[in-house]
């Protein structure tokens, strides 16, 4: 049994009868190239694998920066107590020196190499000419007795509310006739 249909072309002939296999054909050619349901798990594993992949290169990215960070932060960590131990040194050197600079210290020390306290008897000035004897730093000025003068308010912090209101309320016309006098 063959059934046949009728196309009508533009002019309004009967121009082409195609037969049923003929249309068995494209179907079978469609359904040939339409996806496989095996083709449509491969697709969805492969999607599922490259959000897997993109989301490991994410992590591994944001684990190198968070590794990078923690090491320099120890760094730093690690300076900071570089720091401190360096000016402990210093502390403990001025401490050091100011035991060898001290009074006692340097009496010793003065009587090992032979130095004897002097009495004023024995002390004497020698002039030198051309020396001037340098001025002394000032650093402030000398205090003078001045009376500090009493801090001035304006008069919109001195009024009270009542004053204010009823210079605003029963007194409207008050600032005006103020402005008009002479």
């Amino acid at each position: 049994m063959s059934l046949k249909r009728t196309f009508f072309g533009k002019t309004g002939d009967v121009v082409i009868h195609q037969p049923l296999e003929s249309i068995n054909r494209v179907r079978n050619l469609t359904q040939a190239y339409s996806q496989a349901p095996w083709r449509r798990q491969v697709q969805y594993i492969g999607w599922f694998l490259s959000l897997l992949v993109v989301a490991a290169l994410i992590a591994g990215i944001y684990l190198s920066v968070t590794a990078r960070t923690a090491t320099v932060g120890r760094e730093i960590q690690v300076m900071h107590d570089e720091i401190k131990l360096k000016e402990r040194e210093i502390e403990d050197q001025l401490t050091e020196l100011a035991l060898l600079t001290s009074n006692t210290e340097m009496q010793k020390r003065a009587g090992t190499l032979g130095f004897q306290p002097v009495t004023s008897d024995q002390i004497q000035y020698i002039q030198v000419p051309g020396y001037r004897h340098p001025r002394q730093v000032v650093l402030a000025n000398p205090p003078a007795n001045q009376v500090p003068s009493a801090p001035s308010l304006s008069p919109e912090y001195t009024q009270s509310l009542f004053e204010w209101l009823r210079e605003r309320i029963f007194e409207p016309a008050a600032p005006l006739l103020r402005e008009v006098r002479p």
